[in-house]
């Protein structure tokens, strides 16, 4: 097997690295030029140390870019976009032509401003706000860590490398994620940070004092500092990182822009195109002769040869790949394939709700549904932001992941949100892994630029989100989400989940486990809500959104659409307008964005033609417009909430069946007037 604490190759020449160094230089000014946008500064001055992992540490085979055993490479300093699809272009990932590296930030291309996902092999995440991709890394060690732990070193044994910079280590995410990291040991995490002391508004003494490295030793890192632009020293650190057990900052002391004479160095060089006259000054410091996008044949080969460097290593792992018993299985978890007695499992459990018929807070029902699941699938990771007893995240079968256990399946993310989602991306990135993870609705505030990009990549990551509305009761408007649903409604690709009991409860975290396209958020009670779903019933009724939860007895003139806990105050609204003679239907609608997808004649047997419609939730108006229409009503909140218990609060806000019916008779009668 492969050592992973040694250098993977043998060090360049002296001439063989600067000119691939210097490859990446020339192709980062020369794209960003034709584009008359970007980043050069960065791979401009982190090239030495780029080509030195590439060269003799990082773990690849430009040949197989998805090899599961492969090193994962982060650029969490996603600006620096050019620094990464030129290192693709040279090793030779397929892809990434010099075609593509001409068409930089242009319509259609694979070279976008910032590295993204999916649009080209070896692009492993989609990276730009700054410090994401950091905290996406320790998921990927933690994945690496755990998957390791049930298949052996024969079948998981790489490391996670990020290059990082100045603004990364700003971030407050990068606080939380670095704290993470070293309380887990997660030493095989390496992290080259581009110490360049230079950010957008000039040297970054202008906003910052700190000591970088004393906070991530605080953390339990080992710290090593190089010359950004010394090849030798730049290896020895990461040598040292890799032989040392506890996860690794390196500090890459760079000249941003480096090869520039006059703007390198400065922030000049940073956000903006060099400009031909200092593009052809730095040709000539650099010695660079050739026109743009046109590279020396030795500096090709060179480039080519270290693409190849991996694959004696690639084919060892396919050997014990192909020998080992746990193949089928580690094919099926790699996959992100459920296993087959999953959805017997939940049919199961919704036969016993039905009989049962249990009160239960929806946090609980899906603690009941966790308990289904977990068992079957080893690869499902939770964990909560410090909220595991209020978010009913974890599950008697599961174990805590730990640096002394990695093969836990339930992490302890601490007060940390932003690292915790982020992280979740990590895990689902790697592949193997199937994230879920808890907070309170309200702090989806802090997890939200990670919801975000979980949707831009379209990960499988399913948010655990709690205490969803004014239900939660006394803790009052602090933690009350009140536009939370809308607003994170408004991200494209998220499905929001907010169920209205047990069965359907467990029907979202099915559906949400089967997507494998984007995030699923599950939006949670506090409070106990009776069951609404009391007859056995075929297949999964959640699966288009929404449907007729009661049917209107007769003529159908209203319909009542609501979510979650609001469920049972539509179905009583039903009851008085029932009793008034006027024919109410209430439709569940568990997620407004699969019922959005279905095709207009399924939306409009739901809804009825020419009904009047009145909505119901515990939240503000705006999501809903589109289902209710001009001359729809709608119940809810608008403004903030309150602290008191949370019956009072439903009758204070007047979120109630009284309050439903009467927006249905006022609209019934404007109709008809």
């Amino acid at each position: 097997m492969t050592s992973t604490t040694a250098p993977q190759g043998a060090a360049l020449s002296e001439a063989e690295h600067k000119g691939l160094a210097d490859a990446v230089r020339v192709l980062a000014m020369d794209a960003v030029e034709q584009a008359k946008s970007g980043h050069p500064g960065m791979p401009m001055g982190m090239a030495d140390a780029a080509v030195v992992l590439f060269s003799r540490f990082l773990r690849f085979d430009a040949s197989n870019p998805t090899w599961p055993d492969r090193d994962r490479f982060v650029l969490s300093a996603g600006h620096g976009s050019m620094l990464l699809y030129a290192l693709l272009h040279l090793t030779g990932y397929p892809g990434m032509p010099m075609e593509e590296l001409r068409r930089f930030r242009q319509i259609g291309s694979k070279t976008a401003g910032h590295p993204e996902r999916g649009l080209a092999p070896g692009i492993e995440t989609t990276t730009g706000p700054l410090g994401q991709g950091l905290a996406n890394a320790v998921g990927m060690a933690i994945a690496e860590r755990h998957l390791n732990a049930r298949f052996g070193d024969d079948l998981i044994d790489h490391r996670t490398w990020v290059i990082a910079g100045d603004g990364c280590l700003m971030e407050g995410i990068s606080h939380e994620a670095a704290s993470l990291a070293g309380h887990l040991g997660l030493g095989r995490m390496n992290v080259l940070w581009d110490d360049n002391s230079i950010s957008i508004d000039g040297a970054t003494d202008l906003s910052i004092s700190d000591d970088v490295a004393a906070r991530f030793r605080a953390y339990g890192w080992h710290v090593a500092a190089a010359g950004g632009h010394d090849p030798a020293a730049l290896a020895t650190a990461m040598a040292a990182a890799i032989a040392d057990p506890r996860p690794s900052l390196i500090a890459c002391k760079t000249i941003i822009g480096y090869g520039a004479p006059t703007k390198g160095g400065t922030a000049g060089s940073h956000g903006a195109p060099l400009g031909a006259d200092e593009i052809a000054a730095a040709r000539k410091a650099l010695g660079w002769a050739l026109p743009p996008f046109v590279l020396p044949e030795v500096v090709v080969e060179t480039g080519k040869a270290l693409g190849r460097r991996g694959a004696d290593a690639r084919a060892a792992w396919a050997g014990r790949y192909n020998a080992s018993a746990a193949r089928a299985e580690f094919d099926r978890v790699m996959a992100g394939e459920l296993p087959a007695s999953l959805a017997g499992a939940i049919g199961a459990l919704k036969s016993q709700l039905v009989a049962d018929q249990p009160t239960l807070a929806t946090r609980v029902s899906s603690q009941r549904a966790i308990e289904v699941i977990a068992p079957l699938m080893p690869e499902l990771i939770g964990g909560s932001a410090d909220l595991t007893g209020s978010n009913n995240t974890k599950v008697k079968t599961q174990s805590v992941f730990t640096r002394d256990d990695r093969a836990g399946t339930y992490i302890h993310y601490g007060v940390r949100e932003h690292a915790m989602a982020a992280a979740m991306n990590g895990m689902a990135l790697h592949g193997g892994a199937v994230p879920y993870g808890g907070t309170f609705l309200v702090f989806t505030d802090y997890c939200r630029p990670s919801i975000r990009l979980a949707a831009l990549m379209g990960l499988r990551a399913v948010f655990v989100m709690t205490h969803d509305s004014i239900g939660l009761g006394e803790d009052g408007p602090t933690h009350q989400p009140v536009e939370h649903l809308a607003a994170l409604r408004a991200i494209p690709n998220v499905h929001i989940w907010r169920p209205a009991d047990a069965v359907e409860t467990a029907e979202a975290w099915q559906l949400a486990l089967e997507r494998t396209d984007g995030p699923s958020i599950l939006a949670l009670t506090r409070q106990g809500l009776p069951a609404v779903r009391t007859e056995a019933s075929a297949g999964n009724r959640s699966a288009r959104g929404g449907y007729v939860l009661a049917a209107a007895s007769g003529a159908h003139t209203v319909t009542l659409i609501a979510t979650g806990s609001e469920i049972e105050i539509a179905l009583a609204a039903k009851g008085l307008l029932d009793a008034d003679g006027i024919g109410t239907t209430v439709v569940s609608m568990p997620c407004m964005e699969r019922f959005a997808a279905q095709d207009a004649a399924y939306r409009a047997e739901v809804l009825g033609v020419g009904t009047v419609r009145v909505a119901v939730e515990a939240g503000v108006r705006m999501p809903w417009e589109w289902l209710i229409g001009p001359q729809g009503a709608f119940v809810g909140m608008t403004g903030f909430g309150a602290s008191a218990p949370y019956e009072e609060l439903y009758a204070h806000f007047g979120i109630t069946a009284d309050a439903v019916a009467q927006a249905a008779r006022d609209r019934l009668a404007a109709r008809n007037a």
